[in-house]
């Protein structure tokens, strides 16, 4: 996705101009005192010497890292917020979303660290910006070790001027009107178009608590929060039926679904080379099927071309695959037959992400009635609870 000057500056207009410090003091509440850091990535994290990738066009998400949070808390929000540390460090790209971080972490000198030892038990606040997802990774140490933290990966020009600048308190709010009127549901039956082709899940949640993304990690509770936040999300306890999935290469495939996992993909537009794969994969390591989480975006924001913050959308939805200990699910990385396998990825269903698959109807059933989430991208039951 290409992102306009034009727009940003449109975007700006409709947003408060993104503040580190307001961000920090919504999210964490830090105490005097408590010790800030942040991560980024790079295929080799020596690239942080001497910060060497500033020359470099092609470290958008690191550059804005350095630009919007390093120097930031440098110049200034450091001693604002009588916070210590403001500390970089580099860890090699793990080239998936949410698989386990390397222990190896390189400092601006070229020292090499242990993110273990000289990070995770050192800092109480970790900020990790980086290429793919790390919450899964980062929350499983963040309540072994205890510090908080935040995933923002991906980020560009249009995440800071929208998701990132948007009041927290507030998505809080919101965010638990929606979980409180969606909470202890039976399942959720979702309804797909495309053409002439058509598609039901159903996933069963069996009346568990729903959950909540609301971007606010305070106290001393052990937590890292993704932001930009704001969504409602399940673990399913089971799935059945058919969804299609859009492959990054353009391709469509229906997913065949029992007994909570993805047990078959059937094409159904572009190239079969491409199901042979997933369905290699599946079929090799068959928990990679396995649908891990059901979430609805809460949030009013502009489309930014990363699924960080377009799930988080009112009116989209998504499920993933994969790994689910981070929200509370059974699927831990040990349980794949290969170490890179262990990810958590979203399936992002949107007007701008999949604009050839269409989501007529998203309906919960709880308690023997039924209540339609989202009709056409557009919420109803939802926009109820919201504006309750």
């Amino acid at each position: 996705m290409t992102i306009e000057s034009s727009e940003i500056e449109k975007i700006k207009r409709e947003f408060p101009p993104f503040s580190l410090s307001r961000l920090l003091k919504t999210v964490f509440q830090p105490e005097p005192g408590e010790k800030i850091c942040i991560l980024i990535d790079f295929a080799d994290p020596h690239e942080i010497e001497g910060f060497r990738f500033l020359e470099n066009s092609g470290y958008e998400v690191q550059i804005r890292a350095h630009k919007h949070f390093f120097q930031g808390l440098k110049n200034g929000v450091l001693g604002e917020l009588q916070l210590q540390g403001g500390d970089i460090f580099a860890y090699q790209s793990t080239g998936g979303s949410n698989l386990d971080l390397p222990d190896l972490a390189i400092t601006p000198d070229g020292r090499e660290i242990s993110l273990e030892k000289d990070v995770y038990s050192k800092y109480d606040i970790v900020l990790c910006i980086s290429t793919d997802s790390a919450t899964a990774p980062l929350t499983a140490h963040a309540k072994k070790v205890g510090f908080r933290g935040a995933t923002l990966h991906g980020i560009n020009d249009i995440i800071l001027s929208s998701g990132l600048a948007v009041d927290y308190e507030q998505v809080s709010k919101e965010a638990e009107k929606m979980r409180r009127g969606m909470t202890r549901a039976d399942r959720v039956i979702i309804n797909f178009e495309m053409g002439e082709q058509s598609c039901q899940l159903t996933l069963e949640l069996d009346k568990q608590e729903a959950q909540k993304s609301h971007g606010l990690c305070r106290g001393k509770a052990a937590d890292v929060a993704n932001l930009p936040a704001g969504e409602i999300y399940y673990v399913p306890k089971s799935a059945q039926g058919d969804f299609p999935l859009q492959y990054d290469d353009g391709s469509i495939g229906r997913m065949e679904v029992n007994d909570g996992r993805i047990q078959k993909a059937v094409l159904l537009i572009g190239h079969q080379e491409t199901i042979d794969q997933h369905n290699a994969k599946l079929e090799s390591d068959p928990v990679t099927g396995e649908i891990g989480e059901l979430g609805f975006g809460t949030q009013v924001l502009p489309p930014s071309g990363k699924d960080i913050q377009d799930e988080k959308i009112l009116g989209t939805l998504h499920v993933a695959t994969g790994r689910s200990d981070h929200l509370g699910g059974h699927l831990t990385p040990d349980l794949f037959q290969e170490k890179m396998n262990a990810t958590h990825d979203d399936i992002l269903f949107s007007p701008t992400k999949t604009p050839s698959i269409n989501v007529p109807k998203a309906v919960m059933i709880k308690d023997g009635e039924e209540k339609v989430l989202i009709e056409n991208y557009q919420p109803v039951y939802m926009r109820t609870l919201l504006d309750s």
